[in-house]
């Protein structure tokens, strides 16, 4: 079936979750839907707001412009403007967009009758952004506790984190969220590696089919996963870097606020020692 008459048969009224035919129509290549506009308001708005954040402030350079959560001292109330409230308007609108976007991803698997691993997909890195911005604030007991939004400003708040917790490379649940991120790249660079290779075979040289890119890591390394496995591997993957991370950040301050250098000596006291 050709892409054009295959997006015909597709691009059809239904599946919409809310609004029913209010916005459900397409603008050239794109599906609106009603979370679709809702999307767009509050990602237009969050941006108006962080210029409006750079125009009260002291800079225009995109590499020093920060938006930062309000002070520790406000606790969990609302804060002004200028003084962390801006922060918190922004925080609700990229929260507004980002679901948005992941229900408008409901609506079009809805349409095309296929399973929901995207928008679940995505809902993992919405946890994770959750968790730095809301979730441990709450737990903290302070919106101050949130990242800044800014390039230089959030690269600080990341690396004074890390060593007021000693050292966060020492933090277990860091340790796998590391280890999932780095083995998911290895996993699907070695997808993506296999199947360019198969599909830009040599001059005059046909394209390999899937059996050859089987065959390969079988030699490589006795088994293959298969074209199918290999994307349900790194989806499995991918999603526990997120979930990992969301966790290693969370226990950081809610659940333990001492040294995670130190929290490996804790083997030291177990009743087995006495």
């Amino acid at each position: 079936m050709a892409l054009l008459s295959f997006e015909r048969k597709y691009r059809v009224q239904g599946g919409t979750l809310i609004g029913g035919d209010l916005f459900d129509f397409w603008v050239g290549p794109f599906y609106v839907g009603f979370f679709g506009v809702t999307s767009a308001f509050f990602a237009v708005l969050g941006t108006a707001f962080i210029f409006y954040g750079a125009a009260i402030g002291d800079t225009w350079n995109p590499w020093l412009i920060s938006i930062d959560p309000p002070d520790l001292s406000y606790g969990l109330s609302l804060a002004p403007m200028t003084e962390g409230g801006l922060w918190q308007i922004i925080t609700i609108c990229a929260h507004g967009a980002f679901i948005s976007w992941a229900l408008r991803e409901v609506e079009i698997c809805r349409k095309l009758g296929i399973g929901y691993h995207v928008p679940i997909a995505f809902s993992f890195a919405i946890l994770a952004y959750s968790t730095l911005v809301v979730f441990r604030p709450l737990l903290m007991g302070a919106w101050g506790h949130g990242f800044p939004y800014g390039i230089m400003s959030h690269l600080d708040w990341v690396s004074n984190i890390g060593y007021q917790y000693g050292n966060f490379h020492y933090n277990p649940a860091h340790m796998v969220a590391i280890t999932f991120f780095f083995t998911t790249t290895f996993a699907l660079a070695l997808h993506g590696g296999a199947i360019l290779s198969a599909v830009n075979p040599g001059r005059g040289e046909k394209v390999k089919d899937p059996e050859h890119e089987n065959a390969f890591f079988r030699d490589l390394m006795g088994y293959s996963i298969g074209p199918l496995g290999i994307h349900r591997l790194g989806l499995f993957l991918a999603l526990n870097a997120g979930l990992w991370s969301a966790i290693c950040i969370i226990i950081s301050g809610p659940l333990y606020e001492g040294s995670w250098i130190e929290w490996w000596d804790g083997w030291k006291n177990l009743p087995i020692w006495n």
